[in-house]
């Protein structure tokens, strides 16, 4: 498979589940033999306790959850395990090997493990290193109750240890139409039975009941059936040594009961849509804020709407394309990290979010009908030759500033924030044209030397607002 060709969706839950499981067994390892490798927040974290695996694995399935493809999975991955273990072992030869055997995992080698002997320093699990113990795997299917196509066939043969090479299907052929040829053709035994409530099943239970019999090979049995009249034959089975996974369907999910371990696992049918870049992850939002605010005709949008509106047209949350590009970045930090094109606005901690984009036109429309009206004597330097004195860059910075401020309640906007959209209206940047007038080339102090401009110093950086008349 290629690093970065997308993950086949049955397959890429049987991925995501042997990563998640390898690397909580690799934790348990290291804290047995070497706890200083583990970084000291989570050190005294009990990892060999069922509970705080199970914790662990759904952390790192929701992430992986989120990887388009083998490489983005790859690099969620690192950085969760940069996170989880001390950066001596990071930084070390047995942390490159352990990463080769989640490579190896993320290349679809899910058997990988069983036979390969772990490098990471001898932190291997009882079972690595020896191989596994030869037999095969037998499809029972009940084809009026569950279908299952060649992708979930491909998903549960990943679950399997051993190949499967025997494959039996039981329905009354004749009343599911050209069935019987496709699952013929997809190499299944037939058998056929008479019409009737749960007939299929109880043919299924009586031949199942002494498949290891005819086959003393079996090591593993899946029953695939819906229904909950098999639990006799998987009992049957299991005390006869064999290992019952019991597949049933759920809507658009496959869940899976391991008889030996108790395991249940859950596996998507559906495919998740395909992330978008970051560039057009921008664009989109941009799109929808720029609908939003024509539809309500005010330029403040709300995030939790826009979150709601990117739900509706790309079928992602946007949670899931921020952890996929800034794993552990919330969403909000997103529009921060692009100032040139978003501004934001809380009022405080336990306020709503709202969203901007920075448009001077549409400000400006905005602003006529808040009857925010410019001095008619004074003349806004429209482009950069407009600006021949001092006098003339602080009219276009106050200019900006009340655009930027003119339709919220708030009276302070960001120092970068003003730059970026001068640099955008002009075409240069503001510390430049500042040099050029001999003016030194902090941009703060020229704003403070301003009589309708003032600053304040906040934890996030300098503010500028306009001085009142």
């Amino acid at each position: 498979m290629q690093d970065n060709s997308s993950l086949p969706v049955t397959k890429k839950s049987v991925i995501i589940s042997a990563i998640s499981r390898h690397i909580c067994e690799t934790l348990v390892s290291i804290q047995q033999q070497h706890p200083e490798w583990i970084a000291e927040k989570y050190r005294k974290t009990p990892w060999h306790r069922a509970e705080s695996q199970s914790t662990l694995s759904e952390k790192l399935t929701t992430g992986f959850s989120q990887a388009a493809n083998a490489r983005s999975l790859l690099a969620i991955a690192k950085k969760y395990l940069q996170i989880l273990l001390a950066p001596e072992f990071v930084n070390s030869p047995q942390f490159s090997e352990l990463f080769l055997e989640i490579n190896q995992l993320a290349s679809g080698k899910t058997q990988f493990l069983q036979s390969h002997k772990s490098p990471s320093s001898n932190l291997d699990s009882p079972n690595n290193g020896s191989q596994p113990v030869s037999g095969i795997a037998i499809l029972l299917l009940d084809a009026e109750n569950l279908q299952i196509d060649i992708e979930t066939e491909k998903l549960l043969q990943e679950i399997c240890i051993h190949p499967i090479q025997i494959k039996v299907a039981f329905a009354n052929w004749r009343s599911m139409g050209k069935k019987d040829a496709e699952f013929h053709e997809r190499g299944y035994q037939l058998i056929h039975v008479p019409p009737g409530k749960d007939s299929a099943d109880l043919k299924m239970a009586t031949v199942g009941a002494s498949i290891f019999v005819h086959y003393p090979t079996a090591k593993e049995i899946l029953v695939c059936s819906s229904d909950q009249a098999l639990t006799h034959l998987r009992n049957t089975l299991q005390a006869h040594g064999l290992t019952v996974h019991q597949v049933r369907k759920q809507g658009d999910y496959i869940t899976v009961l391991n008889s030996k371990t108790g395991e249940t696992q859950k596996y998507s049918l559906v495919g998740l849509p395909e992330i978008p870049t970051l560039e057009e992850f921008v664009s989109h939002l941009k799109e929808l804020i720029k609908a939003e605010q024509e539809r309500t005709e005010n330029q403040w949008v709300k995030l939790s709407r826009i979150s709601t509106l990117y739900k509706e047209n790309y079928n992602l949350a946007l949670s899931q394309v921020v952890d996929t590009h800034l794993p552990g970045t919330k969403v909000r930090d997103i529009f921060l990290d692009y100032p040139t094109e978003f501004a934001i606005h809380k009022t405080s901690d336990n306020s709503q979010t709202y969203l901007t984009l920075f448009d001077i036109n549409e400000i400006a429309k905005t602003s006529s009908v808040n009857n925010i009206t410019l001095n008619k004597d004074i003349v806004i330097p429209q482009s950069l030759s407009d600006i021949n004195s001092i006098e003339d860059l602080e009219m276009a910075i106050v200019n900006i500033v009340e655009n930027l401020t003119a339709t919220s309640t708030i009276s302070y906007v960001f120092v970068s924030n003003v730059g970026s959209e001068f640099h955008r209206k002009y075409a240069k940047p503001i510390t430049q044209i500042i040099k050029e007038f001999n003016l030194g080339s902090k941009f703060p102090k020229f704003l403070h030397s301003c009589s309708s401009l003032k600053l304040k110093k906040t934890a996030k950086g300098w503010q500028v607002g306009l001085v009142k008349p």
